[in-house]
């Protein structure tokens, strides 16, 4: 029985693009046999994962028969229970703190090697509204106690004042510019 091959093998012919050998009805056939596959595998492991759930509880944790117990009894059962409960809530503390320690050591095991890589890689930074004198208390630390006066320390600079045209009312000089008057200026004024 000759099995299905699920991509052709490569042979590498120089200045020509490789074509496919399968088409595309059996290249759709194929992935939709195995998707079909894949699921029946998930919901195998699935059963299996319940299957194994219950077993694990009908282990652990026996069925309680409450039938013909007294009042005493049934308190010390109800202690007993809450006694389990408050061990197993600090094991499964203990175990989310050693979970967190162990991300947070791979966390800085991975920044060490990217380090060494010399690959850093930015963080995006965030903008922050902060004043002059919190910035300056932020970077000197305690050394900065009294606010520093920075325009004390600026140069004076001298502006020149530009020399602005006169606006003249436009209506004029529309009418003064009409008619051959204003062409004539107009050409007197280019050469």
């Amino acid at each position: 029985m000759a099995h299905a091959c699920f991509s052709p093998p490569f042979h590498p012919m120089p200045n020509s693009p490789r074509k496919s050998k399968i088409t595309a009805s059996r290249r759709l056939f194929l992935k939709t046999k195995l998707l079909k596959k894949a699921g029946a595998m998930l919901l195998a492991e699935k059963e299996e994962k319940r299957v194994e759930r219950e077993n694990t509880l009908n282990e652990r944790v026996p069925p309680l028969s409450l039938s013909g117990l007294s009042v005493q009894e049934l308190q010390a059962l109800c202690r007993e229970l809450h006694h389990k409960i408050d061990v197993v809530d600090e094991e499964r503390y203990d175990i989310a703190a050693k979970v967190a320690k162990n991300d947070q050591e791979i966390e800085n095991l991975t920044m060490k090697i990217t380090e060494l890589k010399g690959k850093m890689k930015r963080p995006n930074l965030r903008r922050v509204k902060i004043s002059a004198d919190a910035m300056l208390g932020a970077l000197l630390g305690s050394k900065h106690k009294e606010s520093i006066d920075f325009k004390a320390n600026l140069k004076t600079v001298k502006k020149e004042e530009e020399k602005k045209e006169e606006v003249t009312d436009w209506r004029k000089n529309v009418e003064a510019m009409s008619g051959m008057e204003g062409r004539k200026k107009l050409f007197d004024a280019a050469q």
